[in-house]
């Protein structure tokens, strides 16, 4: 990370100085705000942590518990997560303390005793090297307590503000503050009352039951599988011998899903308690714990569970629901009405929790909403950008939900009714990179271009994440993944794969991108980077040369990858690199020797590929995109 740029720095670097909001945060909720988040669930403190780094952007989170959640129900973390956590800068911390998924094994009755189960298959995790970030489980409330951190420690001083209720909102035509949202204090020790606060936005993250998207006239629709499932945390000693590994288990009585947890001791199970009739009164969800741990030793047979401690279970029935839009636009609205009310997480999508992807696909929702609002409320984008939340991400949902579907009725189908005994093991590999959060790809938008360059750079696909490769930072003869970099700031990354001439060729068509891009008073670096401000406040441009590191000097490299930062005009050296010969980024991600331009937005999802000498389609996406500072 880089700090001292802005004067010596003794302690924590991490916490960044206040700055807008920041200096004089209030400490009770004020009456007026620019954006309010309703419930501090993983889809709400990822936004909030994503609009904290906005300190111009007046955002409060209003959660009706009396403070930071406890005993999280979520707790298995993809790699897409774990990619985005390195943006917020927890990756390595979360992954001390987390259980890693390797492996999983497969047991399934005994073909000559059926009355027992045997391990069948152990397929590794992450067989086809999909990403180079693991897979975790690990408590969903620590999962919050670093984007609390995170957003203690950002310029805007953010915390969440406790002890508030959602009631009720309505949204009028007119003013700057056009959300009226009624509020009801819910703090113990306190006598319960109701106010009204103003604001431009509001994003709902409040669950399935969901009263922001009550207000607004939003449905969950879809069906019920009639299908239930016990889970439950528990301290356990048994036989069984993969205690410590991550389990699908398919008997004659039943299956399990078995998650170990982080620890080293707590394990998940999710117990199959069977269809279930239509029942409005869901009396499957009285079955006594007890009912469940029998259930689990039946299952398990001929290994025995002994159960010593539980710290939380539940009885779910299997639903897949989704919400008729995201936003509070009605479907016959002219084009140019503001979206002003947005839904996320479990009050848009509800699914089961056997395939972990709630928790993810939550987060996923927030960090896409929490940078456009920062954006547009901030002033750098226009407010045509809000409309692209509901058109990304209900798509997104959708698609878990097929999953989804698929995964759990495997799951729950008796094995002599699968098609092989290996069919669920095969399914799950197969679904590995959809499952890891990697296939979300978001289609042409003003946020996302044409695949019409497409071949210039094939390993970063447009509309999708942008997969990091390892390259060398020259400046420290650093090799690093270069993708690391991309910090939760807001900012768009250019990357400029550069052509085979020396980064020192001032004729070359790297060269002359750079001298247009910082010179040309028509590019997106001249229009778009505020004049009072750091270079590099909008845009993060590195370049990348194909020569050794150590056949080029870093000041080689045109001035516009070296910005200038900080009240000093220090300049930023980290921006140039090269590729590693036996490591190629080019070659590696099917980058054209003839360069190319390849455009990441915020939420690290790539928004074009471009020839190096198309000037004309890089200054019109950004039109788009991004107001004029000056």
């Amino acid at each position: 990370m880089q700090f001292h740029h802005y004067g010596y720095v003794s302690e924590d670097p991490r916490v960044l100085p206040a700055s807008g909001y920041g200096l004089n945060r209030p400490e009770e909720l004020p009456d007026e705000m620019d954006v309010l988040i309703v419930g501090s669930g993983p889809a709400g403190m990822i936004a909030a942590a994503q609009l904290s780094m906005f300190p111009d952007v007046r955002t409060h989170v209003i959660e009706k518990r009396d403070g930071r959640l406890v005993l999280g129900q979520a707790d298995g973390i993809q790699a897409r997560s774990v990619e985005t956590f390195q943006a917020f800068g927890f990756a390595t911390e979360i992954e001390d303390e987390a259980y890693r998924i390797t492996e999983m094994s497969f047991w399934n009755q005994d073909p000559e005793r059926p009355e027992n189960i045997i391990r069948m298959g152990r397929p590794i995790d992450d067989e086809f090297g999909i990403s180079e970030f693991p897979h975790l489980i690990v408590n969903q409330a620590r999962v919050l307590d670093y984007f609390a951190r995170f957003m203690r420690y950002s310029p805007s001083k953010m915390t969440p503000d406790y002890g508030w209720e959602f009631a009720d909102l309505k949204v009028e035509e007119e003013g700057e503050y056009p959300v009226e949202v009624t509020l009801r204090r819910c703090a113990e020790d306190e006598e319960e009352h109701t106010r009204t606060v103003r604001t431009k936005f509001v994003i709902g993250c409040d669950g399935a039951r969901s009263q922001v998207r009550k207000s607004i006239g939003r449905r969950l629709s879809g069906d019920s599988a009639n299908h239930a499932w016990g889970v439950m945390d528990v301290l356990a000693v048994t036989d069984f011998p993969d205690l410590r590994t991550k389990c699908a288990i398919h008997s004659k009585s039943g299956s399990i899903l078995h998650i170990p947890r982080e620890g080293g001791y707590l394990s998940r199970m999710y117990v199959d308690l069977g269809d279930v009739p239509e029942d409005p009164k869901h009396s499957v969800r009285d079955t006594p714990l007890e009912e469940v741990i029998e259930r689990a030793n039946a299952i398990l047979h001929p290994y025995t569970l002994d159960v010593k401690n539980v710290a939380w279970n539940s009885i779910y029935e299997v639903g897949h629901r989704l919400v008729d839009a995201f936003d509070d636009r009605p479907a016959d609205c002219p084009e140019d009405t503001v979206p002003r009310v947005f839904l996320t997480g479990d009050a848009c999508h509800t699914h089961s929790a056997k395939a972990g992807q709630g928790m993810n696909v939550s987060m996923q929702d927030g960090f896409n909403i929490g940078w456009k609002l920062g954006h547009v409320v901030s002033g750098r984008a226009p407010v045509e950008l809000l409309g692209t939340y509901h058109d990304e991400r209900q798509p997104a949902a959708q698609n878990l939900i097929n999953f989804d579907k698929e995964w759990s009725t495997l799951m729950a189908t008796p094995q002599d009714e699968l098609g092989s005994p290996d069919e669920i093991e095969k399914y799950y590999v197969q679904a590995e990179e959809f499952a890891a959060g990697f296939l979300t790809q978001y289609s042409d938008n003003i946020i996302t271009g044409t695949d019409e360059h497409q071949d210039l750079a094939s390993g970063f696909p447009i509309g999708r994440r942008f997969k990091s490769h390892p390259a060398m930072r020259r400046c420290d003869a650093l090799p690093k993944h270069i993708g690391h970099e991309h910090f939760a700031d807001g900012r768009y990354r250019i990357y400029v794969f550069a052509d085979p001439a020396a980064p020192s060729d001032p004729d070359s068509p790297t060269a002359k991108w750079a001298e247009w891009m910082s010179s040309d008073e028509n590019s997106p670096f001249k229009r778009c980077t505020p004049a009072d401000g750091d270079e590099n406040a909008i845009f993060d441009i590195k370049v990348i040369y194909q020569q050794h590191y150590r056949d080029f000097e870093v000041t080689d490299a045109p001035k516009l990858f070296r910005p200038n930062v900080g009240p000093f005009d220090l300049h930023n050296l980290e921006n140039v690199w090269s590729a590693i010969k036996d490591n190629d980024i080019f070659e590696a991600r099917g980058i054209s020797r003839d360069g190319a331009i390849v455009v990441v937005r915020p939420d690290q999802y790539v928004s074009a590929v471009l020839p190096l000498d198309d000037r004309e389609e890089l200054t019109k996406l950004f039109e788009g995109l991004l107001n004029s500072a000056n």
